[in-house]
């Protein structure tokens, strides 16, 4: 999956650091981010590639030794040689642990741009210099990153497993699995009986968890489930939602695990014979 990197190793300990030239740069703008290819390898700005100050910096992570910092504030002309690209290439991005660099990125950017202002009062927040953390000096509140839990649910039958489309969201043509955002007071496990139910209208028992995943592009932490349909197994989609359901034989599941998304290696693992969280 995306944040799959080994051997290299994600650290994202927050402290004050100063940038060195050598840092990565990651500047973000419009749901696009700066970069260049060389042949196949996704490359970032470094902190001693832009001009003297040129804006504030904001440290995001390590990995592995290599120090990413954020762009805070608007770039200021053109950064000769690279181009802006947007979040799906993050997806696909060589080496991988670039492209998760990328999206992770984005993630604590476009929390800090929707953090500039208090929500409880509306006066200016300022980052703490402890830990990431947004804080209001006038009324005292706090805010971190955002981290939004949800599922992917493997729903079979015997020998079958449940794919669907989404309605309405375009690009998005490929079959997935059913998905949904827990709500407060919910457990997980009752997040995959409700979305299961709302969705297409059956009744699952025996959850059992997989695994999860953190996927930046929505600032979720996703946690897969496989679970078996209790009773009825005629499907009634919700059509704000989906625009298709279906059973699909074991041998016949139109694709493969991408090396990417959880719900793409569930996919891939029941297909392989797997239904019980197998890897």
């Amino acid at each position: 999956m995306i944040q799959d990197i080994a051997p290299k190793k994600y650290d994202n300990h927050y402290e004050e650091q100063t940038p060195r030239p050598e840092d990565w740069l990651m500047i973000y703008g419009e749901g696009k981010v700066l970069c260049r290819f060389e042949e196949e390898r996704i490359v970032y700005p470094t902190v001693g590639e832009l001009a003297p100050k040129q804006g504030e910096t904001i440290y995001l992570f390590t990995i592995s030794g290599e120090r990413f910092f954020l762009l805070w504030g608007e770039l200021k002309g053109d950064l000769p040689g690279y181009g802006w690209e947007s979040a799906p290439v993050f997806r696909s991005a060589r080496p991988r642990y670039l492209g998760f660099a990328g999206i992770t990125g984005q993630q604590l950017y476009s929390w800090y741009k929707a953090n500039r202002f208090c929500g409880r009062c509306g006066h200016p927040m300022r980052m703490d210099h402890v830990e990431r953390m947004m804080r209001c000096e006038d009324c005292g509140n706090l805010v971190y990153p955002k981290i939004c839990p949800g599922v992917i649910v493997a729903v079979t039958n015997g020998n079958r497993l449940l794919l669907t489309k989404y309605a309405n969201r375009p690009g998005a043509v490929n079959y997935a699995l059913v998905a949904g955002f827990t709500e407060i007071g919910e457990t997980l496990e009752e997040t995959v009986e409700r979305e299961v139910m709302e969705e297409v209208g059956l009744r699952v028992k025996n959850i059992r968890y997989y695994k999860s995943q953190p996927w930046s592009f929505s600032s979720t932490l996703l946690c897969g489930f496989f679970c078996e349909v209790d009773g009825d197994t005629a499907i009634t989609l919700d059509k704000r939602e989906l625009a298709v359901g279906e059973w699909f034989e074991r041998e016949e599941i139109p694709l493969e695990d991408d090396g990417v998304s959880l719900t793409r290696e569930m996919i891939g693992t029941f297909k392989r014979g797997g239904t019980n969280g197998e890897r």
